[in-house]
């Protein structure tokens, strides 16, 4: 294995360069993988412009969209890692609505959002038709390992530590489902990306891992 720093500016480069270098005639489905820690939303937003440069309309969703209802999520009470961990965000309607119509044999037309949690209730976006080529970056956390089918991902891999410390006090009972998540699903072992950003200043890319 080899982690060689980068600098945020390169590491958005170089990821705008290996996800376009992919099929170029058909949309593509990339995953940003990570804890809100390690704010991948942030990675994703910024490669919307280099891929529009290279020819490549990205449009962004995140799964806080993509929530199932409070009555689900919180049936076993608002701090229980357990149903973080398998019952938060609606895999179902991210299938349905973004990685299906989104894939090779897809209509092309997604919903960018679901369900708006600050209201509890549907959030009522409109469908839109994907352009041609179109790149679909999907973030949030504990995305791989469940087939969600995504054709490109990247983990942002951060330590127990530095995720403790990075982690809010009011979300310190998330800690045991990133945990699991480590133990159980290892992304790091099958991302086609991993950055690990213990210092969210410092990424460094893994490379040889196999």
């Amino acid at each position: 294995m080899r982690v060689h720093p980068i600098s945020l500016e390169k590491l958005v480069e170089d990821l705008a360069d290996r996800i376009t270098s992919r099929e170029s005639d058909n949309r593509l489905r990339v995953a940003f993988d990570g804890a809100p820690a390690a704010d991948p939303g942030r990675l994703a937003d910024a490669l919307v412009d280099p891929l529009r440069v290279r020819g490549r309309p990205a449009v962004r969703v995140d799964t806080s969209d993509f929530l199932r209802p409070a009555s689900v999520r919180l049936e076993f009470g608002r701090t229980e890692p357990d149903s973080f961990y398998n019952g938060w965000f609606d895999e179902a309607g991210l299938i349905r609505e973004v990685l299906s119509p989104a894939g090779p044999d897809g209509s092309g037309m997604i919903v960018e959002r679901l369900w708006d949690a600050t209201v509890d209730r549907a959030a009522r976006a409109p469908y839109r038709q994907l352009p041609p080529g179109a790149i679909v970056l999907v973030s949030g956390p504990l995305l791989l390992g469940s087939g969600l089918p995504f054709d490109f991902s990247v983990h942002l891999e951060v330590s127990a530590a530095a995720l403790a410390r990075r982690t809010p006090p009011e979300f310190a009972w998330t800690l045991p489902a990133y945990a699991r998540y480590c133990s159980e699903v290892a992304p790091e072992t099958f991302a086609d990306v991993v950055v690990r950003l213990d210092d969210p200043r410092r990424p460094a890319l893994v490379e040889d891992r196999w």
